[in-house]
């Protein structure tokens, strides 16, 4: 096997390493090199007289103009966003929280911690900082809590 020959073989095998590498490692974008490579690789056991002359720049570009929107329409495709969650008063009735800011009747200033969030409260009794509370029903973004 002769330079000109082996040459373009370790562009191709280079070319499919990253094409393979991208496989399991998703986002990291090398398809596009690998996709260039590999083509100058074909091309160039393909076509050996033509490899070291302008040739292959060409063919390196036509396969890097195909290789970049479709790339950026692929993962765009497979990586559409998804909505942010978001947690809603109604799905808090029933859990358990922690008084922050004292709660008392008749005003929201009172706050709760349940999990990572704290919320606006409000109970039928005076509710001291560090209690634990449940809550019993929520309106808006604000939570009615009963000792636990």
């Amino acid at each position: 096997m002769d330079a000109a020959t082996v040459i373009p073989a370790a562009i191709l095998i280079i070319g499919l390493a990253l094409l393979v590498a991208e496989a399991f490692m998703p986002g990291a974008y090398m398809l596009i090199p690998g996709v260039v490579m590999a083509a100058v690789g074909v091309f160039g056991i393909v076509d050996n007289d033509e490899f070291f002359t302008a040739l292959t720049p060409a063919v390196a570009i036509v396969a890097a103009v195909i290789a970049t929107p479709l790339t950026f329409w692929m993962y765009a495709r497979l990586g559409a966003p998804e909505p942010p969650t978001t947690t809603v008063a109604e799905s808090l009735v029933g859990r358990k929280g922690v008084v922050t800011v004292e709660v008392s009747p008749g005003n929201m200033k009172g706050k709760v911690r349940i999990g990572n969030d704290v919320w606006s409260a409000q109970a039928e009794e005076v509710i001291p900082v560090g209690t634990e509370v449940t809550v019993d029903s929520s309106e808006g973004v604000h939570v009615h809590v009963v000792r636990a």
